[in-house]
């Protein structure tokens, strides 16, 4: 359910050329450069970058980078990342250097699947020959840490058979972790959230707000706080629907003043090939107005364009 689906009829070398000729001399042909980036899917973006390296002897990246600036450069690098490097890398940067972004973090691990943390572990070994538990258990604490450890076990339960009476049990150890506790008991909801299968916990979601007369997140909200209270929030509803989550992502990344152009840039370039379709109708169905509306009234020049196009049309 991706908008960026492969081009065809595709040949890398002919685009490696048009963006050769796109960067080459005087003046840089930035709609050239945008069209095809955007137009081809990551698995073809490689290997126009192998061609380009064959045929001129240059790095594709780099030029781009030398070429390009701002937000727009920062859109046309991140589309050129393979997509199991770009996790890797956006994870890298949130825990690089002073003071560490936990949204990065909240957003990453909340959202991927086991197999993608798997997949998110294994290539940051590769890439960077550090462990990434390591590192984020050196920059986090408290329960927030404890959370994000449990969530990169990626030993989440698989989806199978829901056991109603397990339901039950987990939805009453909730209630009285939270609700019915003086303090909150915040290991029983990182256990319960972090391990439970998908489907069970919708069902345990439902049979809490039977038994307590409130939605999780509501508890969520106010038996906990800061970031351990996000990664909470965060979790629950990409269990409810992750279209629904970076929905809501999107949308608050481009409400009120300014924008919050790597956390716009981070979600439409990695859900480009994967649910961006069903993201926008669940942006539609809950602002009362499209991403395309949106991006558009937000942002501009070239970087809008593209973003644009990756969006891939307009829900009116």
């Amino acid at each position: 359910r991706g908008t960026v689906t492969a081009f065809s009829p595709f040949d890398a070398r002919a685009d490696a050329e048009a963006l050769r000729k796109a960067m080459k001399g005087m003046g840089t042909d930035e709609e050239t450069i945008l069209k095809i980036l955007t137009s081809r899917n990551n698995a073809q973006r490689q290997e126009i970058a192998s061609a380009f390296k064959t045929l001129f002897g240059r790095d594709l990246v780099d030029d781009l980078k030398s070429e390009l600036t701002g937000k727009f450069e920062t859109l046309m690098v991140s589309l050129m990342r393979p997509a199991y490097i770009f996790d890797a890398h956006a994870l890298k940067h949130a825990i690089k250097g002073a003071g560490t972004n936990e949204k990065v973090l909240t957003e990453i691990l909340a959202s991927r699947t086991p197999a993608e943390v798997q997949n998110i572990k294994q290539v940051y070994m590769q890439e960077y020959e550090a462990n990434l538990e390591d590192k984020i258990t050196g920059e986090t604490s408290g329960h927030f840490q404890r959370l994000l450890v449990v969530l990169l076990q990626a030993n989440r339960d698989p989806d199978g058979r829901v056991d109603e009476s397990l339901v039950e049990q987990d939805a009453q150890v909730l209630f009285r972790a939270g609700e019915l506790k003086w303090g909150t008991d915040e290991e029983k909801f990182i256990t319960i959230l972090g391990t439970r299968s998908v489907s069970h916990l919708r069902r345990v979601f439902d049979k809490y707000m039977t038994i307590s007369g409130f939605q999780i997140e509501e508890t969520i909200d106010r038996e906990t706080s800061g970031d351990l209270e996000k990664l909470l929030l965060a979790v629950v509803k990409c269990v409810r629907s992750v279209p629904a989550y970076f929905a809501e992502t999107l949308y608050y990344s481009m409400k009120g003043a300014g924008t919050d152009d790597d956390t716009l840039i981070r979600v439409m370039v990695s859900r480009s090939e994967i649910d961006l379709l069903d993201i926008r109708q669940e942006f539609r169905k809950n602002f009362a107005k499209s991403l395309h509306q949106m991006i558009q009234k937000d942002t501009s020049g070239d970087y809008r364009k593209a973003l644009l196009l990756l969006c891939g049309g307009d829900d009116e």
